[in-house]
């Protein structure tokens, strides 16, 4: 089973508007930008095109993990969390310059290996190892979340 079943792909699909994409830098604290060149390249794999990154693309060469969060037509929030590699060279980055506006410088390619799906507490069908997280609410200025390992 893929990462992105049919109802994620069909939602991604659907978006409307630009992506937030998240990650972390060595410290811990988080950066969020908005991003408008992103495509699927696989069933497990999405890409942002790295057009203006700054503490985004060094987050992402020292490790940072991220998130893509995204909002339907029909007004449906996910979140997608991955692992990401970056790319300049190759077939990821060959393939994000063909879609990526030729307009935009298009430096590298930050390709995302989908860990984890959620949308509110809606249970998505995930792939073996991906997880689930379920929000349980904010205590103490903490987001509590419950995570499912899938099997």
């Amino acid at each position: 089973m893929s990462a992105l079943t049919q109802k994620i792909k069909q939602a991604w699909e659907s978006r409307e508007g630009p992506v937030v994409f998240t990650t972390v830098d060595e410290q811990g604290r988080p950066n969020s930008i908005y991003v408008s060149c992103v495509s699927r390249y696989d069933d497990e794999t999405l890409v942002v095109a790295d057009n203006y990154f700054d503490k985004t693309r060094k987050n992402i060469l020292s490790g940072s993990k991220v998130s893509l969060l995204f909002i339907t037509k029909g007004h449906r929030s996910y979140q997608i969390k991955g692992e990401v590699e970056y790319h300049t060279e190759g077939e990821i980055f060959d393939d994000m310059k063909r879609w990526n506006p030729p307009h935009r410088p298009g430096y590298g390619a930050a390709a995302i290996k989908v860990k984890a799906v959620f949308s509110g507490s809606n249970g998505l069908g995930l792939a073996n190892g991906s997880s689930i997280y379920f929000f349980l609410g904010v205590r103490n200025r903490q987001f509590r979340l419950r995570c499912f390992q899938i099997k």
